[in-house]
């Protein structure tokens, strides 16, 4: 994909809508010095050129009751294309992985994942780890606090 290059007014749009994506274009123009047609034509480029990617609901883990957080590190049988792919749906296809690198050093992945409690991680981790003749081992930490969360990127002018 070729990224698109930004201007300052598009680096402002987008930390705008990187604070809150509700922003209208109204607010945001009166921040950056544009119309609010102005905005809404640079937000749809944005959105085409997949600058933004998607908008989402920021949700509260704790509030759901998903109050613990684990960072496991997953070590494959077999580092080829087919083990790889074939892990890489699994962990889309799983709510409970909140994110996935695909990583160098001695493990493969390294997943966030989320759960209810420690039982709820112990059914995540028999369909996800024990189930799969493809992993070889993992290594589990326990999230003690949520000290950082999120997506925001650091935007240069």
């Amino acid at each position: 994909m070729h990224t698109p290059d930004l201007d300052h007014l598009d680096v402002a749009i987008l930390a705008c809508l990187q604070s809150d994506a509700r922003t209208i274009a109204e607010h945001i123009g009166a921040k950056v010095g544009l119309s609010a047609a102005a905005v809404q034509r640079r937000i749809k480029r944005l959105r085409e050129t997949g600058v933004i990617e998607r908008e989402v609901a920021v949700l509260s883990p704790r509030a759901l009751g998903l109050s613990m957080t684990f960072v496991v590190m997953v070590e494959m049988e077999r580092e080829n294309l087919t083990v790889l792919d074939g892990f890489r749906r699994q962990v889309l296809a799983d709510d409970n992985v909140q994110q996935c690198y695909y990583v160098t050093g001695n493990a493969d992945f390294v997943l966030v994942v989320t759960c209810r409690d420690m039982a709820d991680f112990e059914t995540f981790t028999r369909r996800m780890f024990f189930d799969n003749p493809n992993v070889r081992h993992f290594t589990t930490s326990v999230a003690m606090d949520r000290v950082k969360t999120g997506l925001s990127l650091p935007l240069a002018p």
